[in-house]
C-alpha cells in the first residue's frame, strides 16, 4: 500500500532538492489520471480535495476514492484535505481516512491563526496525520488580493503551530490561467533564513515552469499546488470528446476520452519538480 503522509514525502524533498505536486482533484477521472501520471514519472503525488470538490462529493467518499487509488499505486500517494476552514472539517477528513489536512486560517489575526492551527496539528499528529498551515493570505485571480507573508510572522507561525508544511504568500495567486507572473524570490529567501519548515506554493499554475523547477531544486519550497492548468486540460479534452460525436450520450464513454490528455498534462507538471 502506497498511502503515505505529507511529512513522508516532503522530508525527502527538502533534503534532496525536489518538490512534490499537490494536484487538485474534482472527481474520479482526474484523480485516476494523476496517479497514472505519477506512476509513469515514478514520483510521489499528493491528491488534494479542495472546497469545490467537497461541495460535489462528501469527504467520506473522497477518502475511500483516494485510498483505493493509493492501495494499487506503485508510487507514494498522499490523501490531502486542501483549505479546510474549521476544526470539525479537518477532523471529518481524518476520520474519513485522509493522511494530511491543510487548515487555512490565513484570513485571521496571527495569534488566532497560530492557536487554531496548533490545535488542528495536535489532533492530526495524534492520529498519525500531517498538517499544513498558511501564513499570509494567498488571493485569487480577479478576486481578493494576496497579503504577502511577513518573514518574522512566518518564523513565529512555524515555531508555534507545529505544522509539517507552511503555505506562504510570495506573489502567487489562486486560479491564475497564465504564467506571466513569477514569485518574489527575495521574500522566499527571507522566510527560508528564519525557518526550516517545508514551504508550499498555492496557485502554482500561475508560476512559470522554469521558476517552478529552479525553486524545487534550490529552495525550501517542497510542494506546489497545481489545479487550474489541469482543469483546463480536462475541460478541453471533454469538449473534444463531446464534439467528436453529437449523437453520443453515454457519459462513461465520453469521460474515458479525457484520461490520456489529462495524464499527458499531469506528466508535464510532474516533470518540472524532479530533482536535478
Amino acid at each position: 500500500m502506497s498511502l503515505v503522509t505529507l511529512a513522508d514525502v516532503l522530508k525527502p524533498a527538502l533534503r534532496d532538492g525536489f518538490a512534490v505536486a499537490g494536484l487538485v482533484t474534482l472527481g474520479w477521472e482526474d484523480m485516476r489520471a494523476y496517479v497514472a501520471a505519477a506512476e509513469a514519472e515514478d514520483v510521489p503525488v499528493i491528491l488534494q480535495a479542495g472546497p469545490s470538490c467537497r461541495e460535489h462529493t462528501p469527504l467520506p467518499v473522497l477518502g475511500k476514492m483516494f485510498r483505493h487509488l493509493a492501495e494499487a499505486a506503485s508510487v507514494p500517494v498522499v490523501a490531502h484535505l486542501d483549505h479546510g476552514y474549521t476544526f470539525d472539517e479537518c477532523r471529518e477528513a481524518i476520520d474519513s481516512g485522509f493522511t494530511s489536512v491543510m487548515f487555512d486560517g490565513s484570513r485571521k489575526p496571527l495569534r488566532q491563526n497560530i492557536d487554531e492551527t496548533a490545535a488542528i496539528a495536535e489532533m492530526a499528529h495524534g492520529a498519525g496525520v500531517s498538517c499544513e498551515g498558511e501564513i499570509g493570505f494567498v488571493g485569487y485571480s480577479g478576486g481578493e488580493g494576496s497579503a504577502g507573508t511577513d518573514p518574522q510572522e512566518a518564523a513565529q507561525f512555524a515555531r508555534e503551530s507545529g505544522v509539517d508544511a507552511m503555505a506562504i504568500s510570495v506573489g502567487n495567486v489562486h486560479l491564475q490561467q497564465d504564467k506571466q507572473g513569477g514569485l518574489d524570490v527575495a521574500r522566499i529567501r527571507a522566510i527560508e533564513a528564519l525557518t526550516g519548515v517545508p514551504l508550499v506554493i498555492h496557485g502554482g499554475s500561475g508560476v512559470p515552469v522554469a521558476q517552478r523547477s529552479d525553486l524545487a531544486r534550490g529552495s525550501n519550497i517542497c510542494k506546489f499546488n497545481i489545479g487550474t492548468e489541469l482543469r483546463m486540460a480536462f475541460g478541453q479534452a471533454l469538449r473534444d470528446a463531446v464534439n467528436a460525436d453529437p449523437e453520443r450520450f453515454d457519459r462513461v464513454q465520453i469521460l474515458k476520452e479525457t484520461h490520456d490528455p489529462v495524464v499527458t498534462a499531469a506528466r508535464r507538471v510532474l516533470q518540472a519538480f524532479k530533482g536535478a
